[in-house]
């Protein structure tokens, strides 16, 4: 066996790169020049950077994670050193060597496997042990006041709705125009009403609310995309209202759907915790920063199951996210299910083995994909896409000569791209990566079309 590991591509390291900024900076110590002391094993990368300082930088990087450790004062994560030491060691070379992991890189190795077990171990006599709360009366009182606000603030919303319809869509488009407080009282806009959400601590009303102003400011048509978001929320509504009369699977996706979430601790942890264990391919990895908040999304597919999976991390900005994982990537692990109508998001359990290159996907055509989102819909209308795994598709312009789609290989079905990507340097790179041959696509497929995410070229490319 290699002593090294397998080792990742520069797509791969690439993947992981905070920023754009990051990648150019990375590709830069991609070098041996700078660099001493470095090694690594099968499970971990180390080395030292020499810098504009007398101290040369030391960074540690654990493929397990990954995570990364850097002595330099970046707030990135991970830093242009740990991406320049993962793109040298990428690239094969004998600058890199197998060996021992020096003492501060053993030291971090070491504390953090430690923190793991710790985290994640198992209870005496095998059970996991349960993060119960220390008054699980005063916990139940607190969660049926919070389903009191939020029953309140669903009422609400129900009447300002009734309100909107009653005056007519065309006033939303008015300026200052929104949702009215019931019986027409002042501070009808928007961002007024998102917020009486917020203060009855639902904030996936909130977010829904702000879909409404959104759809306002759409362009051409914006009345047909308000009513539908309109019937959308009214329905989130009404499930909410009647929850206790809805089938287990459906009331768990309208509580989740309010902003009701489950503590993912729990799910890997609590008396009903169910795990699937699987060979899981990393699709994608897709970070947003809406300059208060940076989520992380990462789409995983089971090599036995045939399961999606999405798993969520947040961060506040210029923190490190707890995972980052490159496209490509198989994981041998336990994945626990968020429980819903159609279980997409999960969160990671134990891993059983490390992280190792896995193989092109298998995909499917524009039809199985329409009919994957079709379905998905059917159990969670409130639904925006559906990750799917496309193959033997080709990028070609739309008969309109400005919008671009996907066409199977016999030209009998399209998939239209989603026009958010129209414009974007994703698109370009998936037409050239295609060079009018048919590709391996991984996006979501939804309502406004398909949005690429990762292409096989015959690696893993993040567009």
């Amino acid at each position: 066996m290699n002593p090294q590991g397998e080792r990742w591509t520069t797509d791969q390291v690439l993947a992981l790169a905070p920023d754009e900024a990051s990648r150019k900076a990375g590709g830069k110590l991609a070098a041996p020049g700078p660099w001493s002391e470095s090694g690594a094993d099968a499970s971990a990368v180390w080395g030292q950077c020499k810098g504009s300082g007398k101290k040369p930088y030391h960074t540690v990087v654990d493929l397990n994670g990954p995570a990364f450790k850097c002595s330099c004062p970046s707030r990135k994560f991970p830093c242009k050193h740990a991406l320049g030491l993962l793109l040298l060691w990428a690239g094969g070379g004998p600058e890199v060597a197998a060996g021992e992991p020096a003492q501060w890189a053993a030291e971090w190795l070491a504390g953090r496997r430690a923190r793991e077990e710790r985290s994640a171990g198992p209870a005496p006599g095998g059970g996991a042990a349960s993060r119960a709360p220390a008054d699980p009366e005063a916990a139940k009182r607190r969660a049926e006041r919070r389903m009191q606000r939020i029953g309140a603030g669903a009422t609400e919303l129900e009447q300002r709705l009734e309100d909107l319809l009653r005056s007519g869509l065309a006033a939303a488009g008015h300026a200052g125009g929104g949702l009215s407080r019931p019986g027409g009282g002042p501070g009808g806009s928007w961002d007024e009403t998102a917020a009486r959400m917020v203060d009855a601590q639902a904030p996936g009303l909130a977010s829904r609310v702000r879909e409404l102003g959104a759809a306002v400011a759409s362009g051409p048509n914006w009345p047909a995309r308000l009513l539908e978001e309109c019937a959308l929320l009214h329905l989130l509504d009404q499930g909410f209202l009647g929850i206790e009369r809805l089938p287990a699977p459906l009331a768990a996706t309208v509580r989740s759907r309010v902003g009701l979430t489950t503590d993912a601790a729990d799910l890997l942890a609590g008396p009903e915790a169910t795990t699937v264990r699987d060979r899981w391919l990393v699709l994608a990895q897709q970070d947003a920063d809406d300059g208060r908040l940076l989520t992380r999304k990462i789409y995983l597919r089971g090599e036995r199951t045939g399961r999606m999976a999405l798993h969520l991390s947040f961060g506040a900005n210029n923190r490190p996210l707890d995972l980052a994982l490159p496209p490509g990537l198989v994981l041998d692990a336990d994945l626990a299910y968020y429980p819903g109508a159609r279980p997409l998001r999960a969160t990671l359990g134990e891993r059983h083995a490390p992280a190792a290159p896995g193989p092109v996907p298998p995909g499917c055509g524009v039809d199985a994909a329409l009919a994957a989102y079709g379905d998905a819909l059917r159990d969670d209308p409130w639904l925006d896409s559906w990750p799917v795994v496309l193959s033997e598709v080709t990028p070609v312009p739309g008969p309109d000569g400005e919008s671009w789609q996907l066409a199977d290989a016999d030209g009998e079905s399209a998939l239209p791209l989603d026009p958010r990507c129209l414009g974007r340097t994703s698109l370009w790179q998936l037409a050239a990566i295609s060079g009018g041959a048919p590709i391996t696509v991984f996006g979501e497929c939804g309502h406004r079309g398909f949005l690429p995410l990762t292409v096989w070229d015959p690696s893993p490319v993040s567009l």
